[in-house]
């Protein structure tokens, strides 16, 4: 096979690594290419990419990460990071890769507070471990990145679906306001599920919802929340709806917004934080 045949019919995904095709290549040929790079029969894939392989949410980079057991040769080419690690690995879709609890403390010393955060709602979102099974893990870990690990592990939820709650969720932490239960359900006398919200508080009936664009661009789903809401406010409930400007542009405004409304309905909140502004610049 010539090099011409080979560039017409392949990608090149790394220096030296193709797969015979012209698309975009998934996450698990990623990881399967990142393996031969690494050379060891006892390599497994880790960090971002470990992350990304069961399907949860961690910041884009564009290399690709394996481990190699301590002691054992590290090889080295560009845009392949290839770590020595004392883990083990587990056996996931074919290839070998971190258990989803040691990822998420790998990447503990790589990501901020609340990345970690989405990153452990969304391992839990996926079904690959627990909240609990989580600050398990972390509170034996002493690694770098430890005390992030375990602030991070005790605020991952169930039933969060998607980044944005998380981030919104975190955004009223981290500002001293109440986090409010997370995933409130409502069901029929006959069980099945007839409503939920993200975030709220039975007592007053507030709640506070986070809507991504997507709802309105399908005319189906812009009616049926629209009833929804309908439903909630007879009952009395007052729901603040936040969107992408609230928490990436504008968060402080958002952050007073909610206070406001929060005392207003008689929902006690701390003392103002800070630590906010750290995570949640916002624009002009």
């Amino acid at each position: 096979m010539t090099r011409r045949q080979l560039a017409a019919s392949s990608t090149q995904l790394v220096r030296g690594i193709y797969v015979q095709s012209t698309g975009a290549p998934d996450v698990l040929t990623q990881a399967r290419a990142a393996l031969l790079v690494a050379a060891s029969p006892q390599a497994f894939v880790s960090y971002h990419l470990a992350a990304r392989l069961y399907g949860a949410v961690v910041p884009s980079t564009s290399d690709l990460h394996v481990s190699v057991p301590l002691g054992t040769k590290r090889r080295r080419r560009d845009g392949v990071v290839v770590h020595s690690s004392a883990r083990r690995s587990t056996l996931f879709r074919g290839v070998p890769v971190t258990p989803p609890a040691d990822t998420f403390l790998d990447l503990a010393r790589l990501v901020d507070l609340v990345d970690l955060v989405v990153l452990g709602d969304s391992l839990v979102r996926r079904g690959r471990c627990s909240p609990a099974h989580l600050q398990t893990a972390a509170a034996t870990f002493t690694g770098r990145g430890a005390r992030r690990a375990r602030r991070a592990a005790a605020l991952v939820r169930s039933g969060v679906d998607s980044p944005m709650e998380t981030r919104s969720r975190m955004l009223r932490v981290l500002s001293g306001l109440p986090e409010l239960e997370t995933d409130i359900r409502f069901y029929d006398d006959s069980g099945r599920l007839r409503r939920r919200l993200d975030a709220g508080d039975r007592r007053t009936r507030t709640a506070v919802e986070y809507d991504g664009r997507h709802h309105v661009q399908r005319e189906e789903q812009w009616e049926a929340d629209l009833g929804r809401r309908e439903q909630f406010e007879d009952e009395s409930w007052r729901i603040v709806t936040l969107i992408s400007g609230d928490i990436y542009v504008s968060p402080g405004t958002t952050v007073d917004r909610l206070r406001r409304i929060f005392r207003q309905r008689g929902i006690p909140a701390g003392p103002p934080r800070d630590e906010w502004r750290r995570y949640f610049p916002g624009r002009q």
